[in-house]
């Protein structure tokens, strides 16, 4: 394991009217990594929200940029100068619309997959950067694209996958720290789809809440 401390940052639109869209599923993430170890309180620092602790010994930095998804890039870039971090110990999660909704994959590097806030960050940061991508599925056409991100999880898929996935990104979370991008996505996986038919779900260590729904009308940013 690197003696290098990590920086995982979540994507999303900061703002109550914001907390349950699709395109905030990053800031649930670690949101959900923060309630579930000794992380410190949130401070601002970095254009966002920045917390301290560990997972699986290594130091870690949570990281929620405050700058809205389309600058995302103006946030991991002041971190990552302040710590000195190599690209390697930058860890960013975010919804992917070409993922079916449910869906998590790992990556390093490569494109953007039309992700405003990766977009943002790989041209801040250049793309080699390790990614945690959680389909939220795609509308089907292009006009439908921006009402989609910034619509809620439906109470479904909350039941069926949300709640549940990011639990599992909670347990799974120390390998990330262990640079084990690839463990932590089949762990993900089994947790979610047990190898017998039908059989429930293992418990989850740290079961994961969304956030409340806020009923204030939102602009279409």
């Amino acid at each position: 394991m690197s003696d290098t401390p990590l920086l995982i940052a979540g994507l999303g639109n900061p703002g109550a009217e914001y907390a349950r869209n699709r395109h905030n599923a990053g800031f649930m993430a670690v949101d959900t990594i923060h309630a579930s170890y000794d992380f410190g309180p949130w401070r601002a620092r970095f254009h966002g929200a920045v917390s301290e602790g560990s997972l699986g010994g290594r130091k870690v930095w949570l990281l929620k940029p405050g700058t809205y998804m389309n600058e995302s890039g103006r946030a991991l870039r002041a971190a990552v100068d302040f710590f000195k971090l190599p690209l390697n110990a930058v860890v960013v999660i975010h919804d992917e619309l070409d993922l079916p909704a449910g869906k998590l994959k790992t990556k390093t590097g490569g494109g953007d997959a039309g992700n405003n806030g990766a977009k943002s960050i790989t041209a801040a940061l250049g793309p080699d950067y390790r990614r945690v991508r959680i389909g939220v599925g795609h509308p089907g056409g292009r006009e439908g694209v921006t009402g989609h991100v910034l619509g809620n999880f439906s109470k479904a898929d909350e039941k069926e996958w949300l709640v549940p996935m990011l639990s599992a990104i909670a347990d799974s979370a120390p390998l990330l720290a262990k640079d084990n991008d690839i463990g932590f996505m089949n762990k993900i996986s089994l947790a979610l789809n047990p190898p017998r038919p039908n059989a429930p779900r293992p418990p989850s260590k740290h079961p994961a809440k969304v956030p409340p729904l806020n009923t204030e009308k939102k602009d279409d940013e």
